[in-house]
């Protein structure tokens, strides 16, 4: 009798963790884990009455399609979610957020045309992502950072044309990963990717079915195939020269700069531009087809071809004048100081730049990267020497013409 009481008792105490809604069928498994199989039940939403106990949680091959914000909260306990198979194509943000312990998440074979990427923050234990066979066109840069224990990444069978440089850098655990059957565009947006895989040690899963859709030239090619070619990171340099303001102008002169660029697709070209007074970035052209300066844009005048032109240079201008190649492949940028003889920044203490900042050697970076002029090595200096007697005639403005290129020819 007294066993009978005492197994009675041990039921009564383990009935609240045992709680099994009536579509599922629960139990424990050896490792102590409480299962919940609800799957091939022809649910059509997550059931309710599910123990807080629950660590594994099967809901595959239902008719489920929408995860509410608030579906998975009696199951904090979760660590594998199996929802495969279903005809899920909303899953509301927040919905997976309250499972910090969640390891194995399976939303394979949906409707899945969005996914709440930002609930990925919470789930840093997270070991295998299952997102295959769905309609997803995008992963959002940096989405899956901070997912240090991802082990298996399933984003084969969507339509990707195109993913962010950098998406899978931030996933240390990382071994295996499928992409294949996607419709990637490989442009040179994605030609990052075909360097990550011949360097990495991810196994890319059926890598020869991973193929380019696009443009018609690579179509059937696969995507760690690009031709090289095709993508080359961006050159940069700069050449200038001076000559006397307009008649009529204020003391100084016009400074003239050229950055020649390459690189395929051609690169465009940026300005920075870095003074005492003022910090200004020119994205594009500051010059109309027609010749005229854009609004407010009057004191920079950079030209569609890589040309930029400061009338009337003085010693307000004095700075650190940047150009920034970027195409798809990368950036490259080069830069030069510009002080004038006299003024409160003199010459000797400025460093001199390398000039060969153009060629190979110089500074460059990944699209992406943010630029610090100051960490770019050398830099060449320009001394402009404006005499108070250059105020006016033509025999004063040669004397400071052939300054300036005296100077450049000691310096080159």
């Amino acid at each position: 009798m007294r066993p009978l009481l005492s197994a009675l008792a041990l039921m009564t105490l383990l009935s609240p963790g045992l709680a099994c809604p009536t579509p599922c069928s629960c139990s424990t498994k050896k490792n102590g884990r409480l299962l919940a199989e609800c799957a091939y039940r022809e649910l059509r939403d997550v059931p309710r009455g599910l123990s807080p106990n629950v660590t594994i949680l099967t809901l595959s091959a239902n008719r489920l399609s929408r995860l509410g914000r608030a579906s998975l909260a009696e199951v904090p306990e979760l660590q594998s979610l199996w929802l495969g198979y279903n005809h899920i194509s909303l899953v509301e943000p927040g919905a997976f957020a309250a499972l910090p312990h969640l390891k194995n998440l399976d939303l394979s074979h949906n409707r899945l045309a969005d996914f709440p990427w930002q609930d990925l923050r919470n789930l840093s234990a997270l070991q295998i992502l299952k997102l295959s066979n769905n309609r997803l066109a995008a992963v959002p840069r940096g989405a899956l950072d901070g997912l240090r224990e991802l082990r298996s990444l399933w984003l084969n069978d969507n339509e990707l044309a195109t993913l962010a440089r950098g998406t899978f850098e931030g996933l240390p655990a990382l071994a295996q990963l499928q992409l294949f059957h996607n419709p990637f565009n490989c442009s040179c947006k994605l030609f990052w990717l075909k360097e990550w895989a011949h360097g990495t040690s991810v196994v890319l899963s059926r890598a020869g079915s991973t193929l380019c859709a696009a443009p018609a030239r690579l179509q059937g090619r696969p995507v760690t195939d690009i031709p090289g070619a095709l993508c080359v990171p961006p050159s940069a340099q700069l050449t200038y020269l001076s000559g006397p303001a307009a008649a009529g102008a204020r003391d100084g002169l016009t400074l003239t700069l050229h950055c020649s660029v390459a690189g395929s697709p051609p690169p465009e070209i940026r300005w920075q531009i870095r003074t005492a007074g003022r910090r200004v970035d020119i994205h594009g052209p500051t010059v109309a087809r027609d010749g005229g300066a854009k609004a407010g844009r009057q004191r920079f005048l950079a030209f569609k071809n890589g040309t930029m032109a400061i009338p009337n240079f003085g010693k307000e201008d004095e700075g650190t004048y940047t150009c920034v190649a970027v195409n798809d492949v990368g950036m490259r940028d080069v830069s030069i100081n510009v002080a004038l003889a006299g003024s409160a920044n003199p010459a000797e203490e400025l460093p001199r730049d390398d000039p060969q900042a153009g060629h190979p050697g110089g500074h460059s970076c990944a699209k992406g990267d943010e630029l610090d002029p100051s960490g770019m090595g050398e830099k060449l200096v320009i001394v402009y020497r404006v005499s108070g007697q250059a105020r006016s005639g033509a025999g004063a403005r040669e004397f400071r013409f052939g300054i300036l290129l005296l100077a450049l020819g000691l310096l080159l």
